[in-house]
């Protein structure tokens, strides 16, 4: 049962899945018009979710990948180059229609994020679900204060969920986490996001 538990929990807060609410949070919060919402919702979701997903799933139905959660290192590593420029297409999209700072901040931490787990992947293989679960949280809480902090339990949730199906070590989860709060602090302050 724990295992089930472990499974589900891990493929409800995946990597594409939760930048996916960010962005609908986010977009929301910032625009005045419907057509101006799904305007960057779409551009946001494409380049963080949509794109970097139907890559994938298209690289595991034609035997590119041994299995979607990228379990080998090297196979993870190729794939990151194609997600870094995913996010970075999306990070100049957004810049060059004068998206609000928060939604470009969002999308450059997910850049560097992506460019520092691929990275770390040459030696070791960081737990991107912990980044993409402890990203978001931490943007939530930057600007709403503490009201996300119900959700904050989804941290060690997510973690739990990946050392126990043994996706990851302690060590990896917990680098995660750390690369992803820190992504998001840094880029907040670079784009100046109160």
């Amino acid at each position: 049962m724990l295992r089930d538990v472990a499974r589900t929990v891990s493929t409800v807060c995946n990597p594409f899945v939760v930048p996916l609410v960010l962005f609908v949070l986010l977009c929301a919060g910032t625009t005045h018009t419907f057509g101006q919402f799904w305007y960057r919702l779409s551009v946001c979701a494409l380049f963080t979710s949509i794109g970097p997903m139907l890559f994938l799933l298209w690289l595991y139905a034609s035997d590119r990948i041994s299995d979607l959660d990228m379990s080998d290192r090297e196979e993870r590593r190729k794939v990151f180059s194609v997600f870094i420029v995913f996010y970075v297409v999306g990070t100049a999209t957004l810049l060059l229609t004068h998206a609000p700072a928060i939604l470009t901040a969002s999308m450059a931490g997910y850049t560097a994020a992506a460019i520092v787990v691929q990275q770390i992947t040459r030696y070791w293989k960081i737990s991107t679900h912990a980044v993409g679960i402890t990203a978001p949280l931490v943007a939530l809480t930057y600007l709403y204060g503490w009201d996300p902090l119900p959700f904050l339990i989804l941290v060690p949730l997510v973690g739990w969920s990946r050392v126990y199906l043994r996706a990851h070590t302690v060590a990896q989860v917990c680098a995660g986490t750390l690369l992803g709060a820190l992504s998001v602090v840094i880029f907040f302050r670079v784009f100046h996001v109160n």
